[in-house]
């Protein structure tokens, strides 16, 4: 048996599901909770499949309610501990994840999103990143990461371990059914081979020692039963989310230097975005992007200056404006016309994009 699921660095030529699979075990996750649901199914397998190599487990549960709540208290346990879903799924794992955002639980989910509402289609789609973003009962204390392609799917699906126990919040990677399906050339690597240290975990329970006497004692709760309690509670989450999230807002610019028209776009519909920017300046035209990385917390400010120097804002997505309602929040005030493109559950292509920003110069 190798030491390390990932020697240094390879290449690969991976679909998505399996990548996510391979940077779980290279981040150390020591058990994955699932329940099989397309477009994820596929994470499931291959993590089933190389864990024992490496003594890992996987439990599989009679549902998604059960999968997230045994991450959870997998996570309580002091493992590094992990699920996945999509569509329904995701709706159903809210509940567990609230609970996470309450006791500041650094559960990692990763969210292969398929067409909705309901059951709908198992293709694809954007139209789960409301869900992902402010699922829950709560307020949206969690950190999302949204992916374009495989290199992202490996490289946030380690750091998503990494930040969840850090900041101790719910970290979410957000990708789609075609980056679950598609294959494509991935670099993968062992994180310690470039330098990066994995955060260690430690149990909320079970600690060793006496409570009170050699340690602290454990103190954690999801229910408050006077009002005034509840509001110090989530002020001082709230606090501490605001605190933390300027380290963790990640964003790329395209070309958004001179840009007239700003493309806003997210996940692999980024990609096609890209690709219209440069068929657009090789036109002459002044097309630029914006691809928020983190969708919770958002990269307000960046995304302000970038649209705050383009005549027009074109927000690309494959909903119904999940993307837009966040980007018209962030730059309210800002007196550049917005757009949109809306395709839910269907992709967007190169040639799709350039059309609509020729339509706006």
């Amino acid at each position: 048996m190798a030491e390390k699921p990932i020697q240094g660095e390879k290449r690969a030529f991976m679909t998505g599901n399996e990548v996510v699979a391979w940077a779980a075990l290279a981040a150390g996750a020591d058990i994955m909770y699932g329940y099989p649901i397309t477009p994820q199914n596929e994470i499931m397998h291959y993590w089933t499949r190389l864990a024992p190599k490496y003594g890992r487990s996987f439990l599989q549960t009679e549902d998604e309610i059960s999968a997230g709540f045994t991450c959870v208290g997998g996570v309580l346990a002091g493992k590094r501990a992990f699920t996945a879903t999509a569509g329904p799924g995701n709706t159903l794992m809210q509940e567990s994840m609230s609970m996470a955002e309450m006791m500041r639980l650094p559960t990692v989910l990763v969210v292969c999103q398929r067409g909705g509402p309901s059951t709908a289609t198992v293709i694809y789609s954007q139209q789960e990143v409301t869900m992902t973003c402010f699922g829950g009962n709560g307020e949206g204390f969690r950190i999302v990461y949204s992916t374009s392609g495989q290199q992202d799917l490996f490289d946030y699906t380690i750091k998503a371990f990494n930040t969840a126990w850090k900041y101790r919040f719910p970290t979410f990677v957000l990708g789609d059914g075609y980056q679950s399906k598609m294959r494509e050339s991935v670099t993968i690597y062992d994180p310690e081979a470039r330098g990066i240290k994995m955060v260690p975990t430690e149990p909320y329970v079970g600690k060793s020692g006496m409570p009170g006497v050699d340690r602290d004692p454990s103190h954690l709760r999801n229910t408050y039963n006077m009002e005034d309690e509840l509001y110090e509670v989530v002020m001082e989450i709230k606090k501490e989310y605001e605190r933390v999230a300027p380290e963790i807002v990640e964003y790329q610019e395209f070309d958004t230097e001179d840009a007239e028209v700003l493309v806003v776009a997210h996940g692999v519909v980024s990609r096609a975005v890209q690709g219209a920017v440069k068929a657009l300046r090789k036109e002459g035209i002044k097309a630029g992007h914006f691809r928020p990385i983190t969708l919770r917390p958002f990269p307000v400010e960046q995304l302000k200056a970038a649209a705050g120097k383009a005549k027009n804002v074109l927000i690309v997505e494959s909903s119904v404006g999940q993307l837009e309602k966040i980007v018209k929040h962030s730059v309210y005030g800002l007196t550049t016309p917005i757009t949109n493109y809306f395709k839910p559950g269907e992709g967007v292509t190169v040639e799709e994009v350039v059309e609509q920003v020729r339509r706006l110069v």
